[in-house]
């Protein structure tokens, strides 16, 4: 048990030994002290309402659930209001056990007023974990100050289809920029003293048609080589403490009751000690939607003996129908005292058994001012926000400043997400997802749009604005206001895209899926008419999934884009489009070419590859790894030794020269492709990548150490393996070999296991 004493663990068994039934029960669940209209959750209205918070933690919490970001509420006055709370749990309940407080913390803290980060796709988009790290410590700083001790976040599923709408949500459709980007994450949050929670084990986003609450079909080999990596990685490297069962069931089995996953898997294979908690609901939905539970206390037998060791959002299983079974006989004592255990394990390591925690309770209660949104959570903010910009075409368009280009005397801004602040935002910013249910609520942040800022940085241009439409409807209306803005401009930057929302409030979030790739409502039909005026058209995409917008790279004289990128994201554009910012980001998912071509990844395997084999286009509009530039890189002089013991590590070195006339980042990307396996391999795998920045003219070696265990995959047997054999690498994009070599791995076949090394280390020279 990880940095647990001796004594400590006496402690924890001591508390155990003296709790009746209802307390242990208490320790298990949470409570949601929500109101009418207040959806956050999906299916939340089918559950009855606890009784009040007082009443219910009579015997003890165990979480208290989204104290902040539920509703708008002040964060000193919330905060002294849980100091008070807490102080009432120590105080007068029997065992004074204070409860964990958990929240939403997936593009910043989900609290009235904190600073709003760029969206999960947009940190793969940015191929920088540290810099993720540096904004999980931010965040988790905010969360610690406030008296939250556990963070909802990383989610760890890799994108499989794009029509799925919590792709904005996920990091990359590759588990290694997934598992990378996601454990830097974590140790950003957790170096706060605020537990991560990874999301959500296993499978959730491969579901059926790319629609939400679906099964899942994936086989055993896909389920081991490619949704399972990132949770292996952040467990064993991350160190996460809190892991949340996904809704998902696979080939019929609800993860929720799968111990094969939540028990052998996670805990007795990967050794994982912290808690497993239970999506919102997840343990009732085993009776309600998967019917593999006949009643709410056999869905928590169920999901008690499969692992899941707390109940969130609140108590509908835990709590009566738990007790019931347990007194019948039916679930033993025995395998509830184990999830109090961890529980009471985790707030030991919180620090929430402590005296000390006991006695900062008894200070005042008043509400002292807090800010969430400070300057250097601004700053990292517009960071990531900058590099996770992806230059997708340009002709020359852009820059439209800069030295020795003329600055454009009349520029049409036109677009239903040109001036919107609420475009900048994923479905679980605290904007989208709590705020459309209190209107007219002030955001208290400051989030300039794309206008404002292009404003700000092309303050001698006459600017022409027109929205032309919205983001998801029929009316045409405003067409011709933009067409004429655009005919008399010299350039358009036409600003497209998503509205995140919940449940079908959006185009994209959680439960906002689609069929249809397009643009959502008559956006492309806008697109198509400025274009149609001939003046050169920079489209700017604001979206939380890649469309279909390969008809875009062709005609529109630039194309940008970028996910949600967080309440700098306006800035972020503007500093591009004008050239103060050379554009860095790399596509963290394909750039469909239809709805009908999904699911699509770039790791597949060579069968149907070919255009002869089928009259539909396989390939992607746009790469996994793809990005331009305002400058030039070219990749030389890729060496690799001739031969690898198949349990050795591949040293591999790269030149890099900043070919251009500017300063720029360039995301050195490895790539390989096992030649011949034992089962089907894909034709392109991500090996490895660094960023690097270069001056003008400048030259870098960059060296990259790969263990061969980034090679391994299930084999016949399902054990993972790497096998000898032939392997090509290369620098460029999963598409496009800038500079190739080729290998070999020798020796027997290796097994691996949870000491084998997952990362591969990279040097600049």
């Amino acid at each position: 048990m990880s940095g647990t004493t001796t004594q400590h663990a006496g402690r924890v068994h001591d508390l155990l030994a003296h709790m009746t039934l209802e307390e242990k029960l208490a320790q298990i669940v949470g409570f949601w002290e929500k109101e009418d209209g207040e959806a956050v959750a999906p299916l939340q209205g089918e559950f009855d309402a606890p009784t009040g918070l007082d009443d219910f933690a009579r015997d003890g919490l165990g979480h208290l659930t989204r104290a902040y970001g539920t509703r708008p509420v002040d964060a000193g006055e919330r905060a002294a209001w849980l100091r008070s709370f807490q102080r009432r749990l120590v105080r007068h309940t029997r065992l004074g056990i204070p409860a964990i407080v958990h929240e939403e913390c997936l593009t910043g803290l989900s609290a009235w007023g904190a600073t709003t980060f760029p969206t999960p796709v947009a940190w793969g988009a940015s191929f920088d974990p540290e810099l993720v790290e540096e904004m999980g410590a931010a965040i988790g700083d905010s969360m610690r100050r406030l008296g939250i001790h556990q963070g909802l976040a990383p989610v760890l599923d890799v994108v499989r289809d794009p029509r799925w709408g919590r792709v904005e949500e996920c990091i990359a459709e590759d588990p290694y920029l997934v598992g990378t980007v996601g454990t830097s994450y974590v140790r950003g949050l957790q170096s706060a003293g605020v537990h991560a929670t990874l999301k959500h084990f296993v499978g959730y986003s491969a579901s059926q048609s790319g629609r939400n609450f679906a099964p899942v079909h994936v086989g055993p080999r896909e389920l081991a080589d490619v949704l399972l990596p990132p949770f292996e990685m952040a467990v064993l490297d991350g160190g996460v403490r809190s892991v949340m069962q996904a809704y998902t069931e696979i080939d019929g089995v609800p993860v929720a009751s799968d111990r094969s996953l939540l028990t052998e898997l996670l805990r007795d294979r990967w050794g994982f000690d912290g808690t497993v908690v239970a999506d919102y609901y997840g343990v009732a939905f085993l009776h309600h939607l998967h019917h593999v539970a006949d009643s709410l206390g056999d869905a928590a037998r169920l999901a008690l003996e499969a692992g899941v060791d707390v109940e969130l959002p609140t108590g509908d299983a835990y709590v009566g129908p738990l007790a019931a079974q347990v007194r019948a006989g039916r679930v033993p004592a025995e395998l509830v005292d184990v999830a109090v255990l961890r529980v009471l394990r985790q707030k030991e390591e919180l620090g929430l058994l402590d005296d000390a925690f006991a006695g900062a309770l008894d200070g005042s209660d008043g509400a002292a001012p807090i800010d969430l949104d400070p300057p250097e959570h601004r700053a990292l903010a517009l960071r990531l926000a900058e590099e996770s910009v992806v230059l997708l075409a340009n002709d020359g368009v852009l820059p439209l400043t800069g030295p020795g280009r003329t600055v454009p005397t009349r520029v049409a801004v036109v677009g239903p997400n040109a001036d919107r602040a609420e475009a900048l935002f994923g479905c679980y910013s605290f904007v989208n997802h709590v705020l459309p249910q209190h209107p007219g609520t002030d955001p208290l942040i400051a989030a300039p749009t794309v206008l404002e800022a292009l404003r700000d940085r092309l303050g001698g241009t006459e600017l022409v604005v027109a929205a032309g439409c919205r983001v998801d409807d029929d009316d045409r209306s405003g067409f011709a206001e933009a067409v004429a803005a655009a005919r008399d401009a010299e350039v358009a930057v036409l600003v497209v895209g998503d509205q995140a929302g919940l449940f079908g409030r959006g185009t994209s979030g959680e439960g906002c899926d689609t069929d249809d790739l397009e643009l959502p409502g008559v956006q492309r039909a806008l697109v198509e008419e400025v274009l149609a005026t001939g003046t050169p058209v920079v489209l700017v995409l604001l979206t939380g999934r890649p469309y279909a917008v390969g008809w875009a790279l062709e005609r529109c004289a630039a194309v940008v884009q970028t996910f949600f990128p967080g309440e700098e994201g306006g800035a972020a554009v503007a500093r591009v489009l004008t050239g103060d910012v050379n554009p860095s980001g790399r596509m963290p998912v394909s750039l469909p070419r239809s709805a009908g071509a999904q699911p699509y990844s770039y790791l597949h395997p060579a069968l149907g590859e070919g255009d002869e084999v089928s009259n539909l286009a396989t390939t992607s509009a746009a790469p996994f790894g793809f990005g331009l530039s305002y400058t030039t890189f070219a990749r030389t002089d890729l060496e690799v030794d001739a031969e690898t013991p198949t349990d050795g590590v591949l040293d591999v070195r790269v030149r890099v020269t900043n070919t251009g006339d500017r300063a720029g980042d360039d995301v050195v990307q490895l790539y390989g492709r096992d030649l011949v396996a034992s089962v089907t391999r894909p034709v392109a795998q991500l090996l490895g990548y660094r960023r690097v920045h270069l001056e003008a003219g400048e030259s870098a070696v960059v060296e990259l150490r790969v263990p061969t265990t980034r090679l391994a995959f299930a084999g016949r047997d399902l054990e993972r393996v790497v096998e000898p054999g032939e392997l090509d690498v290369w620098v460029g994009t999963s598409a496009e070999r800038d500079v190739q070599a080729r290998t070999r791995l020798v020796g027997d076949v290796h097994r691996i296991d949870v000491s084998s090394p997952r990362w591969t280390t990279a040097e600049v020279r």
